[in-house]
């Protein structure tokens, strides 16, 4: 039995674009795109943006957040827990790193503080399985391991 593959032919080792971003080096305004899904982003005045958009981080910290609200409550669907609602509060702040305990011992670090808010009818065991599960979001588990992040030149 033969099998027909319609639409274009993508070589194997075509680069794949989730997501693309352009902006005007006259600004901070950018003009993202993720499939079919079109969003700005921006900066703030203080920092010479517009502020007619989130920022970079914001955008950072909604994957995160949402990431681990996502996880959470299929966790909890999928073990039949009756969690009611999820509420994930977030904030980023660059610290002395000095100042923890981490392996870097100069410059600054990056840290994001994350609140989960966890209501329904659920058990101690259950709170504290799902605040487990929480931190093996896989945006949480990218964040936290090493990024190797490829920049090059396309002409």
């Amino acid at each position: 039995m033969s099998t027909s593959i319609s639409g274009p032919v993508v070589p194997i080792n075509a680069p794949v674009e989730h997501v693309i971003v352009r902006g005007s080096a006259r600004g901070f305004l950018q003009e993202a795109t993720a499939g079919k899904f079109t969003f700005q982003v921006d900066e703030p005045i203080s920092a010479g943006g517009t502020e007619s958009a989130p920022d970079p981080y914001d955008y950072l910290l909604a994957a995160l957040g949402s990431c681990t609200s996502m996880t959470v409550g299929w966790y909890a669907r999928r073990q039949k827990i009756p969690l009611e609602s999820i509420t994930v509060r977030l904030r980023h702040s660059r610290i002395h790193a000095r100042d923890e305990t981490c392996e870097t011992k100069a410059g600054m670090l990056d840290r994001i503080d994350l609140d989960l808010q966890l209501t329904g009818p659920i058990t101690t065991e259950q709170h504290a399985k799902l605040m487990e599960v929480a931190a093996k979001c896989p945006v949480h588990r990218t964040l936290k391991s090493e990024i190797d992040i490829r920049l090059r030149a396309v002409t």
